[in-house]
């Protein structure tokens, strides 16, 4: 009796822990998209007419719209429809040739488009881009530079790091030396936001093709240093422009100017004067190249703020002090070039600021504002592409 009392009690104990049935555990499964149909059926994609439609597999949702626009001042829900395979849609009027961004909004729930095979680059993706062919950001029949990723340590984060780098098509180690421009991101975006959504790779191909601008390289850090007690993530909204950008500048100064400068220097074959060396950045990154741009005037040449927050609202001693100077940067620089969105409600303020102070202090700058665009890419890709070609000539 005892030994059948103990193996009744094994038992019972090996099928209390054993692992559910599979069709037990399948009810918490998401249903797949009919596979005897083609994926076109049910991703988002451009057509031949230059509309959109979109699409979503969302069998169990009981409300779909797609949100278009590229700020919450502009954005557009569409509501989707559903057909009786359980994928919603909706097509867009014709579109210009251009990247656009976009998301679902299903159930209340914001999510990216998990059909594309384009997600904005942010620390948090939310956002899904798609491109209507046509336009400077396309991939041409031209010759093409290569994006490297260079992977480091920096001293200055005391971590390990990576920044990409555009070179022009033909560079190699035995290149002429070649000028420089370091470009910084914007809040909420990834190192690769320059890349894949700025489009910067296809814009330099194609502007070189077309005798726009001279040879360079281009290099692209991580805006945000993730240092120590500079998490973005860690800072309420409220709090940014007081504690988080200060911080982050400080920063991204240091790393800027102790690891990235001199890894490119070390790894490519680069002009070390600072007429060969531009500094450009939006949003944020607008504010890193007015920090890093006047504490370390002697060491550029070129300086653009796309956008830029600016001291209006974050006060920083060392561009404060450099403004006093006047003279010193208008002997400097060869072009300052500061553009806005004529709608900007996030950095709108910081440039007017900046305009009326570089115009009381009689410092000299190309001034462009943008008509009827806000905080958007469709500000910053156009102003990238005329800044580079005023540069190095």
């Amino acid at each position: 009796m005892t030994r059948n009392r103990l193996n009744l009690a094994t038992l019972l104990i090996l099928a209390l822990s054993a692992p559910l049935p599979l069709t037990v555990a399948a009810q918490s499964l998401p249903q797949d998209a009919d596979a005897s149909v083609p994926a076109k059926n049910y991703i988002t994609a451009v057509n031949p007419d230059l509309t959109i439609t979109y699409r979503l597999y969302a069998p169990a949702a009981q409300h779909v719209d797609v949100v278009t626009g590229a700020t919450p001042v502009t954005y557009i829900p569409h509501q989707m429809t559903k057909d009786d395979k359980g994928v919603w849609s909706w097509t867009s009027d014709k579109q210009k040739p251009n990247l656009y961004e976009y998301f679902f909004n299903v159930d209340g729930l914001r999510i990216a488009d998990p059909g594309s095979a384009m997600p904005k680059p942010q620390r948090q993706v939310n956002t899904s881009l798609i491109r209507v062919p046509g336009s400077i950001l396309d991939v041409r029949n031209v010759a093409h530079g290569e994006v490297r990723t260079l992977t480091y340590h920096s001293a200055a984060l005391n971590a390990e790091r990576q920044v990409a780098v555009w070179t022009p098509p033909g560079y190699t180690d035995a290149s002429s030396p070649l000028p420089v421009l370091y470009f910084y991101h914007g809040f909420g975006d990834t190192g690769r936001s320059a890349l894949d959504q700025g489009r910067i790779p296809q814009i330099m191909d194609n502007l070189l093709a077309e005798k726009k601008i001279v040879p360079m390289l281009v290099v692209i850090p991580d805006t945000e240093t993730d240092a120590k007690g500079v998490v973005p993530e860690d800072y309420v909204t409220k709090d940014r422009r007081k504690e988080f950008y200060p911080r982050n500048a400080a920063a991204a100064d240091k790393e800027l100017t102790e690891d990235i400068i001199p890894l490119i220097s070390k790894t490519f074959r680069v002009r070390d004067d600072a007429a060969g060396r531009a500094l450009a950045g939006l949003s944020q990154g607008g504010y890193q190249t007015l920090v890093s741009g006047m504490t370390h005037l002697d060491q550029f040449g070129w300086l653009a703020t796309f956008s830029g927050v600016s001291t209006t609202t974050v006060p920083n001693a060392e561009v404060e002090k450099r403004f006093a100077e006047a003279d010193k940067i208008n002997a400097q620089l060869k072009n300052f070039t500061v553009v806005v969105g004529e709608k900007d409600v996030v950095t709108g303020k910081d440039i007017a600021g900046l305009k009326s102070e570089l115009e009381q202090r009689k410092i000299k700058f190309d001034y462009h504002e943008y008509p009827n665009l806000g905080h958007e890419m469709d500000v910053w890709r156009p102003a990238y592409a005329e800044f580079v070609q005023k540069i190095f000539k």
